[in-house]
């Protein structure tokens, strides 16, 4: 959850850009995860669209996140070719899981054994 300090002598953008690029690189937010929409983080922080918008194209043009058209912004894959196709296969798998409503230690639990197999 993201939340701004209205009386820090830092920005309201640059509090935005810092919580979410923390959050990615901690793993909170992985890669393929789907953000709020400029209007919706605007709103619910209680600063404008604009503020947000402007954390968004910072991060965007540090490769930390992707915005794709009408779909919306995602967070990217980091690290080199190989970690993050690996990123983004885990969050494929993330998604099926869902999809299927199977729990998460049931996921863990084959996904561990499927790797044992190899």
């Amino acid at each position: 959850m993201l939340s701004i300090d209205q009386r820090s002598a830092v920005p309201p953008f640059e509090q935005v850009r810092v919580q979410l690029r923390d959050q990615i690189a901690s793993g909170e937010l992985a890669a393929g995860a789907k953000l709020s929409t400029v209007r919706r983080l605007a709103e619910d922080l209680g600063i404008a669209p604009n503020t947000v918008a402007r954390a968004y194209r910072e991060l965007e043009a540090d490769g930390i996140i992707e915005t794709r058209g009408r779909n919306g912004t995602f967070v990217s894959a980091q690290g080199d070719v190989t970690s993050r196709q690996a990123q983004l296969a885990a969050r494929s798998f993330a998604d099926r899981i869902r999809q299927l409503g199977v729990s998460t230690e049931d996921a863990l639990a084959w996904a561990k054994a499927a790797l044992r197999d190899q």
